[in-house]
């Protein structure tokens, strides 16, 4: 068993990684609107209309600032970001017509 210095410290940091994962998920929900405004905009939108080399550029620039997770890992979250996103617009605009 941890001795209580240890259990506090992980419960503090275990506060300040629920906050994190809070602003991560309002900043998720921030970035599916806009993109779902976007798919809206273009000509061919939503699954057809993914960018390879945007969504290139976007993790090497996340990869700057998130060097510990690294280019592949971060390729890999934001496809699932992406694919997320775009269903939810997808699904959004169905329910629209």
């Amino acid at each position: 068993m941890h001795d209580p210095t240890t259990t506090a410290e992980i419960a503090r940091l275990r506060e300040r990684i629920d906050a994190v994962d809070t602003r991560l998920a309002e900043l998720l929900e921030q970035r599916a609107l806009l993109a779902a405004r976007v798919q809206r905009l273009k000509p061919v939108g939503y699954f057809a209309g993914r960018d390879a080399d945007r969504e290139h550029g976007l993790v090497r620039r996340m990869a700057e600032h998130a060097p510990r997770l690294g280019a592949d890992r971060l390729a890999a979250i934001m496809n699932r970001v992406i694919t997320a996103g775009l269903s939810a617009a997808r699904e959004e605009a169905d329910r629209g017509r």
